[in-house]
């Protein structure tokens, strides 16, 4: 359910926040070993969002149904086929290189410099097209569908990139 489950990986402390409630309400918290929480001390930690009781509710039901829905393993599988439709675009496009990503955290990379505009061009173009995305840098594109995506709205999404691929990414960078 975590990163670092994904990577084998057992961190001292694990910080969770925003996506904690379901989006419902700011709520963040602190895991970890008993052995490390236990060195802290009082006025050592604290958290904006921390203590609230109907929040940390809200977190533990979000956390049930996380669990309950099998939504990180939905999330593996769903990216994965994701990925293997972002490649095909990259393999067709003349600005996109790589794509990279864990569970539905995905992102192009595109030939352009960091410092440049490309990403943030490309990224107005999808919104216009019916696909949110966010520029990262000036060369990356970040692609998060909802975590409860099922397949019909990955063919969707797909299928949006398609079409702006096929319309823009092969085309003139100047339309962008």
């Amino acid at each position: 359910m975590l990163c670092s489950d994904w990577e084998s990986v057992k961190p001292d402390l694990v910080l969770l926040g925003k996506a904690l409630s379901g989006g419902v309400l700011p709520v963040s918290a602190v895991l970890g070993s008993h052995e490390v929480l236990l060195t802290i001390k009082p006025g050592e930690h604290g958290s904006t969002y921390g203590g609230n009781p109907l929040a940390c509710r809200v977190a533990q039901s979000a956390l049930e149904v996380l669990v309950e829905e099998n939504l990180a393993e939905n999330a593996r599988i769903i990216g994965e086929q994701l990925r293997r439709d972002l490649q095909q675009l990259v393999d067709t496009s003349s600005i996109a290189k790589l794509v990279r990503g864990k569970g539905l955290l995905n992102a192009i990379v595109i030939d352009s410099p960091e410092d440049g505009d490309l990403a943030w061009r490309i990224c107005l173009r999808l919104a216009e097209n019916g696909l949110l995305a966010k520029p990262t840098h000036g060369n990356i594109i970040r692609l998060a569908p909802v975590i409860p995506a099922k397949t019909a709205e990955l063919m969707i999404f797909s299928m949006l990139l398609q079409t702006f691929s096929t319309r823009f990414l092969s085309s003139s960078l100047s339309y962008l």
